[in-house]
């Protein structure tokens, strides 16, 4: 006869789940030692039968009226892998065509496995790169070479720094932000559900990421501009075997590859003229629009708004309108409208903020989405219409500031009511804006950005309360949201679809769209050539 079944005893659990979910109100400690206490009454267990707890993902969750901190722990079980390291290289074996995270990640790749390669960059190291950021804010004058966009690091090394990606199946986000975290980026970027690095940050993280490189062995050159690419006929095909600089000088290599970011247009021209085939793709135009910080503290966290242990609140919405998307991108809490132009007869806004995100200001993009055909109707005809469309817009705000970089806008009330603003609000924007009916900038090339954008605003101002006020203004514009252009590439080797060796990557070629992924797709075009190579 069998007895009674035993009660388990609570301060011996039979096995532990891989991880944890917690959730904890503002005032409630997150130490490590209150996180085992929390988890050991979840598992109904004793504290001391458990292993070292560690925080894997920690997010803040002000969906339900109720602001609390969503936290996944896990448990530490043994040693973990060392971080992988760029070993000793022999001569470049590989020319990487821009630093920016697709192909500075393509080299640290490269490196890890022992191949040599030589990354060239039209734009400056990031100190002196400083200096033309200062000249571009404060004077107005725009380096083609050395800007926002082009320089050390690419567009994010001054531009935010923000982490958050949802592509998660082209490889290891985690290595991403492991090798960052190694290379002086906060701790914290490997937990938080939106890591963010931040402008003030991410030029150390960049510099010390160069040196690791070139103490390796691999070659970093700067102020080195692609002009051409060199290409030979072979019984198997067309071969690129090198490119030629501004300069003149000649580098050749046993593969090429393009990780220019989304504002090289010139690259894309020269791709056309040495017959490599281009594909029109879809982006998004629009504006920056700005707000108190404050206000969005309020929309966002309601009575908790101003407790000390929460940042600056940031949002995200998105609203279709007539078949195209209409939402926000790349939003900065406690940051800063930036001039992110990049020739100079044409005005681009973007937005950054540093790592502590304590501007009194909001900003985020606000963008329509574009289709190829939306364009081609209007005779930005070819694969490189969407960068002319670009190019049109861009000098429409440039003639509707005045010059010197000053910047349209308009209030967000006086845009919906179809009318020019008589006055402004306060702005991060340093190089000044001027009233102007920026609904007429958006729709100068024909496409009906502004109705669409003020179709989504109503929307957006019944969804967020205060969002729609006479403190929010539209700044423009931002066009650079993603590249115009695709460069084909077969999705085996990951070369060119006509020239062997070439190795289309990152933004510019239309297969990434913010840090992390551009680094990710870096790696997965490093691999291939690994692969090649043997």
């Amino acid at each position: 006869m069998r007895g009674p079944k035993p009660r388990q005893n609570p301060s011996a659990p039979r096995s532990l789940p891989d991880e944890v979910e917690l959730e904890l109100g503002l005032d409630d400690a997150d130490a490590p030692d209150a996180l085992r206490v929390a988890v050991a009454r979840k598992l109904n267990c004793d504290v001391d039968n458990l292993p070292t707890v560690a925080l894997r993902k920690r997010s803040l969750d002000a969906r339900r009226g109720s602001v609390r901190f969503h936290l996944v722990v896990g448990f530490e079980r043994g040693e973990s892998e060392p971080p992988r390291r760029p070993v000793a290289v022999g001569a470049p074996r590989v020319i990487v065509v821009g630093d920016g995270p697709a192909g500075l990640f393509c080299a640290y790749e490269l490196a890890c496995h022992g191949i040599g390669a030589l990354v060239l960059e039209r734009g400056k190291l990031v100190q002196p790169r400083r200096h033309d950021l200062k000249a571009l804010n404060r004077h107005g004058k725009v380096d083609s070479d050395s800007n926002y966009c082009f320089g050390e690091g690419g567009a994010g090394t001054y531009s935010d720094g923000k982490l958050y990606t949802r592509s998660h199946k082209r490889g290891s986000v985690r290595d991403v932000l492991q090798i960052l975290a190694d290379h002086g980026a906060p701790p914290e970027i490997l937990t938080e559900a939106r890591p963010h690095i931040g402008s003030n940050r991410l030029p150390k993280v960049v510099t010390a990421l160069r040196e690791r490189l070139n103490a390796a062995g691999t070659a970093i050159e700067f102020g080195a501009r692609v002009v051409e690419l060199l290409i030979d006929q072979g019984t198997d095909g067309r071969r690129v075997r090198g490119v030629r600089l501004a300069d003149g000088r000649e580098f050749l290599a046993e593969a090429v590859v393009l990780a220019t970011g989304h504002s090289a247009s010139d690259v894309q021209r020269m791709l056309l003229a040495c017959g490599v085939p281009l594909e029109a793709k879809a982006f998004a135009l629009g504006v920056r629009i700005e707000h108190p910080q404050p206000l969005i503290n309020r929309i966002q966290y309601g009575a908790q708004a101003g407790h000390p242990r929460l940042p600056n609140a940031a949002y995200r919405i998105a609203e279709e309108v007539e078949g195209r998307g209409v939402f926000s991108f790349c939003m900065c809490p406690g940051g800063w409208v930036v001039p992110a132009s990049t020739e100079p007869d044409g005005l681009v806004v973007n937005g950054m903020s540093l790592s502590r995100r304590d501007s009194p200001f909001a900003n985020s993009g606000l963008v329509v989405g574009v289709e190829p055909r939306d364009w081609q109707a209007l005779g930005f005809g070819g694969p490189l219409g969407g960068i002319e469309l670009q190019r049109a817009i861009e000098r429409q705000a440039m003639l509707a500031g005045g010059g010197e970089l000053r910047a349209p806008a308009i209030r967000v009330t006086d845009f919906l009511r179809g009318r020019s603003s008589s006055t402004l609000p306060d702005t991060s924007y340093i190089p000044g804006l001027i009233a102007q009916d920026l609904g007429a900038v958006l729709d100068s090339t024909g496409i009906p950005i502004a109705k669409r954008m003020r179709s989504a605003l109503n929307v957006f101002g019944q969804r967020l309360r205060g969002y729609v006020s006479e403190d929010a203004i539209l700044i423009g514009v931002e066009s650079r949201t993603s590249s115009p252009v695709r460069v084909p590439r077969d999705p085996v080797s990951l070369e060119a679809t006509t020239i062997r060796a070439l190795y289309p990557t990152g933004e510019g070629a239309g297969y990434a769209g913010g840090i992390v992924s551009a680094a990710l797709d870096g790696v997965r075009v490093a691999n291939a050539i690994i692969r090649h190579l043997g």
